[in-house]
């Protein structure tokens, strides 16, 4: 009667692992670091799928990817990766422009928006808060106001944007704006901006500007139109200096007790 075995075979055979009957056993590294340069991982170092992987991140998931070597410091810095990243909370449709710094990117909050609003006859500041569900005082730290006479001082304002559902579909221009100082991703909702925006100056060059910042400090400071001039010509044509000097000398005087 046959047997499974023979009995020839040798007792330390038969109750050997099955590996050992391998000639190239699997070695099995407990220890090994799972990275992106590892060999195992090499699908990771292609940028192909790189870039599909990373069009789904957000912009800090980004930055902190570039973060891990340098072919995925490549893939996400790419500038279009960016944009996209940049847009996609929002839905716009783009971003026209090139800013300053790339810092700019690396914050798409909705404080980085803005609307365009030129300023028609008779508006205030508080009437625009109105009509954008915004309040006063956004409006007025947004365009670095020191009271809401420096509405007639000013050709546009920037209003903060209040409901995200009106960057859908639109596109914002990255400008430098003179009076807030900063850049800003703006929406025009009237079509587009007329001209190239302007580099950041404080000093107002146009005559019809400088007479409507005189007449605006005028009325925040309460003085005729020379002492208004004064100030404004002692701090370089800056409203927001002209105002603080001349707080600063009223100070004074009460204190010397001449006012």
């Amino acid at each position: 009667m046959s047997c499974c075995c023979d009995e020839n075979d040798d007792e330390s055979t038969l109750t050997s692992p099955l590996n050992s009957f391998s000639s190239n056993p699997i070695l099995i590294d407990s220890t090994a670091t799972i990275s992106p340069m590892n060999s195992h991982f090499a699908a990771l170092t292609c940028r192909d799928t790189l870039r599909l992987i990373f069009e789904k991140l957000s912009l800090a998931d980004l930055a902190r990817a570039s973060c891990v070597c340098k072919t995925w410091n490549a893939v996400a810095s790419d500038d279009n990766m960016v944009v996209e990243a940049f847009k996609a909370p929002w839905k716009i449709l783009d971003v026209v422009g090139t800013p300053s710094s790339r810092s700019f990117w690396r914050d798409n909050g909705i404080g980085k928006f803005a609307i365009s609003h030129r300023i028609l006859r008779g508006e205030t500041v508080a009437s625009l808060a109105v009509k954008y569900s915004s309040q006063v005082t956004d409006i007025k730290r947004l365009n670095n106001m020191m009271s809401d006479h420096g509405i007639y001082s000013r050709e546009r304002l920037l209003i903060p944007v209040s409901n995200p559902d009106i960057l859908i579909n639109g596109t914002c221009y990255i400008e430098l704006d003179t009076y807030a100082k900063r850049e800003v991703a703006v929406l025009y909702l009237d079509g587009k901006p007329e001209s190239k925006p302007g580099t950041l100056l404080n000093r107002v060059t146009s005559d019809r500007g400088k007479r409507r910042v005189i007449d605006s400090l005028k009325r925040s400071m309460h003085v005729d139109d020379g002492t208004a001039q004064y100030y404004l010509s002692i701090s370089n044509g800056d409203p927001r200096a002209a105002l603080s000097q001349f707080s600063s000398d009223l100070r004074w005087e009460r204190q010397t007790g001449m006012a």
